[in-house]
């Protein structure tokens, strides 16, 4: 039976470009999350239309407004291989008074920042590490080694590799200067905990509501290799890096620590004023103590992605969170909200 709503999915398709980094993966995967949103939202009845975002704009605005949907499931991730522009496509919806599911332009480009989101948890008395912004490869920072050094404004594990951990001068001047001329952006530096990794995906559904805690699961690593989730190991599955860090949701961890790491998200998810869905990112280092290592607030959420296996951890159906997605946007809609310029 049709809900009498019409659903826009909208999602950006890869499009390569010569001067790309050629970490292509996590953009092409998109397309399938889309598709796999579009099985479950018809599920519930909508009339669903999928429209991706390519080259150009004025066509794919054109398209949406062909459709004139109730609302859109954002799915954009960024603009023409460009995460930089997730926001700049949020915005575009809100100027024209389109309502959608996600984040707000605002909460998008502060939390691309790294540094600056950074500067936000502090303030809001929120647990991260010291962290220096580089803008040069003989710049000196006030950190002891090993540090990690990774490009400020990119997401999905973009431009973070094994070699992103380095223990002396040289090998932070050469990553340094790998940031700088592949990413054509300054480099943030910041102490490397050595200790277990955490994510805490969080979504909307009347309060921000914590879900399972997650654990990457680096026991498999060789020694000496560093413990990090790099690109490779989020993305490619035949890598053995993917292989040898494996989440573990529910997070093997006792019921303080627990109840410790989703408080702290659910904060966090208020702090950068997170709406709908986001995901936090933790460190713990051999001495207990936590920091966050970021907000994200567009993560993915395909089947076969963190956040759909924390909604199944929470026993919360795949369909069922996206009914509260559209349900909290089509409210948006209805209250006239000026965040996201949704009016009617």
């Amino acid at each position: 039976m049709s809900t009498g709503a019409r659903i826009a999915i909208v999602f950006n398709a890869y499009e390569p470009r010569p001067a790309g980094s050629g970490e292509r993966l996590s953009e092409e995967s998109v397309a399938d999350m889309a598709r796999e949103a579009q099985e479950a939202i018809q599920g519930l009845g909508y009339d669903v239309t999928v429209i991706p975002l390519q080259r150009s704009l004025l066509n794919f605005l054109g398209r949406v407004r062909e459709v004139n949907p109730d609302a859109l499931v954002n799915l954009c991730e960024g603009f023409y291989g460009r995460p930089q522009w997730e926001a700049n496509v949020a915005g575009i919806f809100e100027l024209l008074g389109l309502t959608f599911t996600g984040n707000a332009s605002k909460t998008l480009a502060f939390c691309q920042n790294k540094h600056k989101a950074k500067a936000v948890l502090r303030s809001c008395d929120l647990p991260t590490a010291p962290a220096r912004l580089v803008f040069a490869a003989d710049e000196p920072v006030d950190l002891k080694f090993p540090v990690i050094v990774k490009p400020n404004a990119e997401d999905a594990s973009l431009g973070i590799t094994p070699e992103s951990v380095v223990r002396d001068e040289q090998g932070y001047r050469r990553q340094v200067q790998r940031v700088l001329e592949n990413y054509r952006q300054p480099a943030l530096v910041e102490p490397y905990i050595d200790g277990r990794e955490f994510n805490v995906s969080v979504m909307e559904d009347g309060k921000a509501t914590a879900l399972p805690v997650s654990e990457i699961d680096f026991s498999a690593m060789p020694a000496g290799e560093p413990r990090i989730c790099s690109y490779e190991a989020k993305w490619f599955e035949d890598h053995p890096l993917y292989q040898k860090t494996p989440p573990l949701c529910p997070a093997p961890i006792d019921d303080d620590l627990r109840q410790k790491l989703q408080g702290l998200a659910a904060d966090a998810f208020r702090a950068m004023e997170c709406r709908d869905y986001a995901r936090v990112d933790f460190r713990m280092d051999s001495r207990g103590r936590i920091f966050i290592l970021e907000v994200n607030p567009n993560p993915d959420i395909s089947l076969n992605a963190g956040f759909a296996r924390a909604l199944g951890a929470a026993e919360v159906p795949y369909a069922s969170f996206w009914a509260r997605m559209i349900k909290n946007a089509l409210g948006r809609k209805e209250g006239h909200d000026p965040a996201d310029a949704a009016a009617g």
